[in-house]
């Protein structure tokens, strides 16, 4: 999409996923989750059906951080998929249109 992404490291993705699946099981994560809400759409979930999100995605140079990481419902998480934020705004754009019942 016309951004400049230095390339990544498959070692380097594999340890950002490692520093991933230890703040999984944090108290830190846990509470996100409990709070129930997508990071994204805002609209509500129970626990079980909310993924770990990595804001900017490990593929494109972000990080395994508590400041990079949220709540996101299925649905918004495959949309998103590698997208940086600025990329993915105008979906997001879409969804204050919608109905979020």
């Amino acid at each position: 999409m016309g951004y400049f992404i230095s390339e990544v490291s498959e070692a380097d993705i594999r340890k950002e996923r490692a520093k991933a699946r230890e703040i999984r099981h944090s108290s830190w994560w846990k509470r996100r989750l409990a709070e129930g809400r997508c990071h994204y759409c805002r609209r509500e979930f129970p626990v079980q059906d909310l993924t770990m999100d990595h804001v900017v995605p490990l593929i494109r140079g972000g990080k395994s951080t508590k400041g990079n990481m949220v709540p996101a419902c299925k649905e918004c998480n495959n949309r998103k998929k590698h997208m940086l934020p600025i990329e993915w705004e105008e979906y997001l754009q879409t969804l204050k249109g919608d109905d979020l019942e």
